[in-house]
Parts: C-alpha cells; structure tokens; sequence
C-alpha cells in the first residue's frame, strides 16, 4: 500500500503498516517513509481492518455542519446546471490533425480534443529512475502540457464518457494511460478505443468495441523508455567527461553507429583481388544475328582466371576451337510482387526511388494518416497507420482492390485467392495491418491537386506498391543455349542465358527498386537469337576477355541500414527514423550521396563504447534485450524483471568505465591567433557542428564558422573552395570568399584542372567529370580521378 509523503514529496510504498480506526471511526492505515522515515497515513478499509473490531462510527458536529452546506450546494448546483450528472463525451487523440478528421466522423455529441503529444515524461534534469525502488519512473507534466493538461481536467470533470483514442501501438497505449493519470481520468468512465486507420468504418468499429488500457504493452514501453534512460544518462555524461560535450550514447543508436563503422573498416581493410572473364560473341550458321555466352566450365571444371597470363593461353586455344550448341533449355519463370509496405520497406523504398531519408518519409506518412481534405467535405484518412511491422490485410481492402483489378486490368491479372504475406520483421509486435491507402478508389492522380507534391510522390508509391502486391505474377519465358567448343588442349562449356516478359502481371503498375551495389535481372540478360537448334554449329566473332577485381562491400545507406536493423531485430517501427536522425545531428556520421560515412567523432566514440561497453553495443544482445520487451507486450515477463537482469550487471561496468577509460579531450589547433587578443584559435563543437573559437573562451568570445575546404581553388578568384549546406542540409561548395566572389556548385569539384581549356572539372556521375567551362565530358579513369563514392 502506498501513501504520499509529504517529506519526499512523492508517493511511497508504507513501511510497518499497521491497521487502526481513526476519531471518527473510518478505517486508516498508518506507517513510516522507507526513505526518509516520515509518517505516513492512508484512508481506507484493508483486509486487515475485518479482524479488528470496529468502533461506532461518530459524526462531529462540525462534519454536520459542513455536509449540510456541501449537500445544499450541490443541490443549488444541480438545480442551476439543469442536471444531477456528467454528460457528453469527450475523445482525446495525439494531435489537432487527428483531432479535426476524427472529430469530423463523429459529429455532435463529441467533444474531441488533442494532447499533442506525450502528455507526461521523465524530467529531463536528472534520471527520474529510482534505481533502488524498483526502477520506479519518475513523470512530470511539462511545462509547455500543463496548459493542455488543465484543459482536459475541465473536461474530464463534465464528461459522461471519456474515450482515449492514440495511436493504435505500444507508445499510443502509453500516451493513453498517461492521460488517464494526468487528467485523472475515472477508470469507470474511460474507454480505450484502436483504429488503424481514419475513415468512417473503422471509427465506428473501434468505437463499438471499446476496451480498458492494455498495462502489458504501457509496461513494454515504459521498461524501453527507462532502458533508454539508463543507458543514455550513464553514458552520455562519460563521454562529455572523457571526449568532449553534445555527445550521446544509446541503447540502439550505438549498435547503429558500430554497424556504419565497422562497415568503414572492411572498406579501408578491403584488398582489391584481380580476376578475369571470358565471354564469346558468336552467330548461329546461316544466321546474321549475333549473341554473347560467357565461359563457365573449362575441361568440366569452373575457370580458374587470375591473372592476364592464363586468360592468354586460354584465348590462344578457344580462338581456333569448333563451336556448336549441344544444350537448349526452355522454361518459364514467375516473379511474385513484393509484399505491401511496413514501416522499414518504405523508408527503404522512398530513400531510393524518391530520395527521402527516413525522417521525411514519416513525417509525410504521419500527414496522409492523420488526414487531409482531398475534396470529400472534409479531412480524410489516406493510408493506414505508418508505424507496423506487420504484412496483413484486411479482406475489406483486398475485396476493393480485387474489384479494382478485375476492372481496370483484367481477370488474367487477378490471383485466384487473395494473396498472404509473411512478415519478415523479427519479433513483428501487435496484429498491425501492412501500410496501405485507406480506399483503392482514391486514385493518386484524383487526390493530386489536394496535396503537396512530396505528399502525392509517397501516396503513389504506397497506392502502387499495395495495388501490385494483391496482383498476379509476372511471367517470364526464360532460355539457356549451352555451346561446346572444342579446342586443341581444352573443352570449352560456354552459356547464354534471356528472358522476355511473356506476361506483365504486376508489373503493369509497380516494379520494387534496387540498391546501386545490386545487380540487377537485365545485366545478365542475353538476346537470344531465334531458330537456335541443338547440334548447330556457331561462328565464333570475336573473343571478349575482361579484367575484374573484387569490390569492398558498399557503404550502408540509410535504406540499407533499417534493413540490417531489421532484419537483426533492433529498434522498432517508431525507432529507424529517431536513430539515424540521431546520430547525423550528433556528428557520429555524415550523408555523402546517400551513403552514410563515420566522421572521426563517430571513430573514437564508437571505439570507446566497444572497449568498455561490449555488451551495449553488441549486436546480438541488444535484439535479445527487444525480445525481452516483447516478451513483457505479450504478459510473460515482468518488465522490472527485464531492467534489473540488464542493471545488475550494467551498473558496474559504467563504475570501472568511470575509472579506466581515458581522457581523450585534444584541443585541435587552428594554427592561426585571435584577431581580438592574439590567443590561439582551436576548434570547438556546437549544437550546428564545428567552429572556430578562441582558446580564451569565456574571457574572450571571438568566434568564427568552420570553413571545410577540399583542396580545390576557386576558378574565379583563386581562392579556397570550401563544402557548404543549404538549410535544409543539401551540400554544395562555394568560394571562401563569399560573398566578394559568389562562385557556387552543386557538383564536387576536383583538383585536376580540364585536359581541353584548364577549366574546372566536377564529377558529373559515377564514370564521367566534366568542365564547368567548356562543358566537355571526360572518363574519370583517363583524368586519374575518382569520385568519392566509388573511392
């Protein structure tokens, strides 16, 4: 039994509790503060109090008094108010977007209003977490909620029902129960209700379903937030003491930042090793056209090719070898559509095809859920909730997009059963639907001129991608032609293998896209020529020998590592975007063309954490630490159980971390002196990045913005080309001198002047720079260049 401390200024568990009647009879409990030693004293009938034997129950005159005044009030009240009881009924969503389309399908009788957000968090001055009580939280209400918080007591108060209507996950379920106990919401009068998405049926199906508030899911979130907490406010502090300040560690983010930088050193490890092949352009006997098959077996065995010296005594025998057709095998193939989009396939796919990182793609996803006014009377409810892992579909919507198909494409195009997917997500959580538009019939095309042009690109891509996952395979009709030749020395085994779309099936609408490093269908794919027959001779054209050497694995984009953090089951749905925002603004990485490169901050942090914390940035514990969560969303674990099992051995590592780790703080020199007091200038770091400030710093507050030069002049003024960004962090290079000289790029450039006028080159794309005088083109391999995502 708890009661509240007046001392402690909080609610304690009482120690010595002992049952009694207090002077007027009633039940009480009273006892000591285990902290502080405080009397305690809770009203209230225990069991207990049944063995004792219970004194007459006495009124004091002045109670007398004062329930006479209270119960002429109350009746003044009733009689003014014309009603003895609440009334009405109150919904409280996330946000006023919510609020405006949710409201709108309700109508009248509804009062719907927003929390904006967490209603109640854990202060950010101090851990908040009573390690020694139970890792009990500690929550206030921000100062910025306490006018929203007041609000919704005054509503609360008058309401007859009271209805908490977020978000349809574990930190909506969260968010809810917050609200239930800041506004004091009676539990007998509150209602949990769950949509996964905002239109008219599925308000009235939540709304005639309503629960209570699931505490197995609150409790999954609130042990990830204190877990989070732990970590962060231990180790941050660590890293500020030993490296410098504005940095930050996480439980996940850390496991990220080891990913990118352990992928940075297999780059810089990598050993490039030569290897060759051989391909032989040949033409049937008779024929004109002509096709390419590559050398696959040598006297039965696959080529051994290492070098130009053994591809040259192969070349020597294949050139005067007989070649006829000794193999051809026809077939078909059916390329199934990629299932609907969770939360990580549409980071990924909106980062390549339409190049938005993950944050803008949730920040645009979180407006076409919560509604717009598509022209419908009102703001509508676009796509489904945008935070699942989960692939299912309602048959409602496969029903509509069936019907759909049927009539747009065709039978042929219609799969006999509704397709099933299955998630890929580890430890996918909550029986979520797949990210989908909320009615096929709402065409992109339809709803274009309502929205804004980033909002229409990801609503197409979610449209197409869920329209071509409950479409029918596309088939491929596929051919491989095995050649023989036959040399002097060798037996030669050559193949051609192509393939043509016999049917398009999905693919009329929606082909899912490909990272650079993947190779894709059409690279492998031979024309092969009609009327081949099996024992034909083939006229050997020419011989195509090529050198190769193998390429380090590419760099993680931020598609690719949601896809590794998934596939390892790290993070959550609602944690990819917060995390490689996170480590960008501290840092640990930058985004050059997509890729995702370690700065020398992320090297050292990361090293740090490796050394000392081998277990926070393990990638294998940290996805059982998410499965112990599960375990507490699904009722089988207890989620103090989860955090002290971390804790216990968590606690003492931070202790000797404390003790061994070292200093690392370098003051990096500028190597020029103040212009203000003639100290050195040093670099330091902000909440913007670096600068350059005087090592005098309070005394003296001369400061200056890092300027990152690249080692190329300005072809205007001779002065320094340095990297800039626009505000919205797109990266460009101008002149140092700006803005006396106001020369700017947005291609990079490089320091080999043009070969054709002396002008400056930039790198055009992968292969080609070009000048930004005369605007002739160059091969980069001809200049000695390399751009710096091939590098």
């Amino acid at each position: 039994m708890e009661a509240y401390c007046v001392k402690c200024k909080e609610k304690r568990e009482i120690a010595s509790p002992r049952a009694e009647f207090n002077a007027v009879g009633a039940p009480v409990t009273r006892g000591i503060c285990p902290v502080c030693g405080t009397q305690l004293y809770r009203m209230g009938k225990t069991p207990e109090h049944e063995h004792l034997p219970a004194p007459e129950k006495r009124e004091r005159p002045a109670d007398k008094l004062i329930s006479s005044a209270h119960s002429k009030k109350q009746s003044r009240s009733r009689k003014d108010n014309g009603r003895d009881e609440r009334s009405g009924k109150l919904v409280i969503v996330e946000s006023p977007a919510k609020a405006r389309t949710v409201g709108r399908f309700l109508g009248k009788g509804y009062t719907v209003k927003a929390s904006v957000g967490h209603i109640r968090d854990l202060l950010r001055s101090e851990l908040s977490v009573d390690v020694k009580n139970n890792f009990q939280p500690k929550y206030r209400v921000p100062n910025e909620k306490r006018a929203v918080v007041k609000e919704l007591k005054e509503l609360v108060k008058r309401a007859e029902e009271i209805y908490l209507a977020t978000d349809p996950d574990r930190e909506g379920e969260a968010i809810a129960w917050h609200l239930l106990e800041a506004a004091e919401i009676p539990e007998d009068i509150s209602r949990r209700v769950v949509f996964h998405e905002i239109t008219q049926p599925a308000i009235e199906e939540a709304f005639s379903h309503p629960r209570k508030i699931n505490m197995n899911l609150v409790n999954a979130q609130q042990g990830r937030r204190i877990l989070d907490r732990l970590v962060g406010y231990n180790l941050s502090p660590l890293l500020w003491e030993k490296v410098r300040s504005r940095l930050s560690a996480g439980r996940v983010q850390s496991v990220a930042l080891r990913l990118i930088v352990e992928r940075e050193r297999e780059i810089a490890a990598f050993v490039p090793v030569e290897y060759w092949t051989i391909a032989a352009e040949l033409k049937p006997q008779g024929g004109k056209q002509t096709y390419v098959a590559k050398l696959v077996k040598v006297n039965e065995q696959e080529p051994q090719l290492p070098d130009q010296t053994t591809v040259q005594g192969l070349l020597e025998d294949m050139e005067p070898a007989q070649y006829q057709i000794v193999r051809i095998k026809r077939g078909e193939r059916r390329r199934k559509p990629a299932a609907p989009f969770i939360t990580s396939t549409l980071q990924q796919e909106a980062s390549r095809k339409l190049g938005y990182t993950a944050r803008r793609t949730m920040m645009i996803a979180q407006q076409l859920y919560e509604g717009l006014d598509v022209g419908e009377g009102g703001s509508t409810g676009l796509i489904t909730y945008m935070r699942t892992d989960s692939t299912n579909v309602s048959e409602l919507a496969q029903r509509e997009a069936r019907e759909y198909i049927l009539n747009t494409y065709g039978k042929d195009y219609l799969p006999e059963m509704p397709p099933q997917y299955k998630t890929r997500a580890v430890g996918a959580q909550e029986a979520h639907e797949a990210i989908r538009p909320t009615s096929v019939l709402r065409l992109p095309e339809k709803v274009k001129p309502y929205l804004s042009p980033e909002q229409y690109k990801l609503y197409m891509l979610i449209w197409q991608r869920f329209i071509a996952s409950q479409m029918e395979a596309a088939v491929m009709d596929t051919v491989t032609v095995d050649v023989e030749g036959r040399g002097k020395l060798n037996l030669f085994l050559l193949r051609a293998s192509g393939s043509t779309l016999k049917f398009p099936g999905f693919l009329a609408i929606y082909e899912e896209s490909r990272d650079e490093d993947q190779k894709s269908e059409e690279e492998d794919n031979v024309r092969i020529p009609p009327g081949l027959e099996e024992g034909q001779p083939q006229e050997l054209q020419r011989l195509l020998p090529e050198q190769h050497f193998t390429q380090p694995p590419p760099r993680y984009s931020e598609a690719t590592l949601v896809q590794t953090l998934e596939e390892y089951g790290i993070g959550r749905p609602s944690t990819y975007a917060p995390i490689l925002s996170t480590i960008v603004e501290r840092g640990y990485v930058v985004r050059e063309n997509k890729k995702l490169i370690p700065t020398e901050t992320g090297l050292l942090v990361n090293d740090l954490l490796v050394q000392h914390f081998p277990d926070i940035v393990d990638v294998g514990f940290t996805a059982k630490m998410e499965n112990d969560l599960d375990q507490v969303a699904s009722g089988n674990r207890e989620w103090v159980d989860v955090i002290r099992s971390f804790y216990d051995n968590f606690e003492p590592t931070v202790k000797k971390a404390q003790e061994l780790m070292p200093v690392t703080k370098t003051v990096e020199k500028v190597g020029r002196a103040c212009p203000q007091c003639g100290h050195d200038l040093i670099i330091r770091w902000g909440r913007y990045g670096k600068f350059i400030s005087c090592s005098n710093f309070p005394e003296c507050r001369y400061t200056e913005p890092w300027l990152e030069k690249i080692g190329v002049s300005c072809p205007e003024c001779g002065g320094d080309l340095i990297e800039r960004k626009t505000r919205k962090g797109r990266v460009f290079y101008g002149c140092s001198n700006y803005p006396t000289c106001q020369f700017t790029t947005w291609k990079r450039p490089v320091s080999t002047p043009c070969p054709n006028c002396g002008g400056l080159l930039v790198i055009a794309n992968k292969r080609e720079l070009q000048c930004v005088k005369c605007e002739e083109s160059f091969l980069q391999e001809q200049i000695g260049e390399t751009s710096p995502e091939s590098a």
